[in-house]
């Protein structure tokens, strides 16, 4: 006569098997959405590079037909600034402390993306002397978040090693991907605020080959304020 299996042992195996089981089918889900997420993932970066070409050309056209007339193309107002902090804590005032922690710039060197409105220049212009900023490029703006780009999940700061991290972070969001996260910040979307939050600030690196003077202003041959468009050397330097 065969030994019978105790219930306690039968039902341990059924619970076993229906945990594999469910296992099976929750990876086999992950697997088929991740492949459908980088479909779209590929056909969204397509659309962006076009993008991005339309209107640079369509820029060019503008200049070209402001050329022919006489006229000035004046190029339009940045909706999005890089800042960094350049400066320490000694002889910070109270005002210019908290103003540097509303914009996430507790430690040197630290960067952010800010979008411009009346109260973030308002801020910007009562720290210049401790911070320098302009407008990025789109390479800077891939630059930073593919070779610095770290995202906040529960409070923890993680390395934006693949997608998923991202579309955990921003997946309400609709953003799924790096180029996603790119396209947001550079063209300053909808989202921009969450996707910028959930960057967290850049760590960059002493530039190579040093500041010139960062007690003097950017205007008078220094490096803090306002620096336009030629932010992106310096940063580019930084990272």
């Amino acid at each position: 006569m065969p030994a019978s299996v105790p219930e306690s042992v039968l039902k341990k195996r059924a619970s076993l098997a229906e945990l594999k089981a469910k296992r099976l089918q929750k990876a086999a889900a992950t697997k088929t959405k991740r492949k459908v997420n980088r479909k779209k993932a590929f056909k969204r970066a397509e659309e962006y590079v076009k993008e991005y070409k339309a209107e640079e050309n369509e820029l060019i056209r503008m200049r070209r037909a402001a050329k022919a007339e006489g006229n000035i193309f004046v190029d339009p107002e940045p909706k999005v600034v890089v800042v960094v902090r350049i400066r320490g804590i000694i002889g910070n005032s109270p005002k210019v402390r908290k103003i540097l922690q509303l914009l996430r710039l507790r430690q040197i060197h630290n960067a952010v993306f800010v979008r411009l409105n009346k109260a973030t220049v308002n801020m910007l212009r009562l720290v210049e002397p401790y911070i320098m900023y302009g407008e990025p490029t789109l390479k800077t703006v891939k630059a930073l978040i593919y070779k610095r780009g770290f995202g906040k999940l529960n409070k923890q700061r993680i390395p934006i090693a693949d997608n998923s991290v991202i579309e955990k972070g921003l997946g309400k969001q609709d953003i799924i991907c790096v180029e996603d996260l790119v396209h947001e910040i550079y063209k300053c979307g909808p989202n921009f605020k969450q996707a910028a939050n959930f960057l967290w600030p850049f760590k960059l690196s002493s530039p190579n080959g040093g500041f010139k003077q960062k007690l003097i202003h950017f205007n008078e041959g220094g490096d803090a304020g306002n620096r336009g468009e030629k932010i992106n050397e310096i940063v580019q330097r930084m990272i």
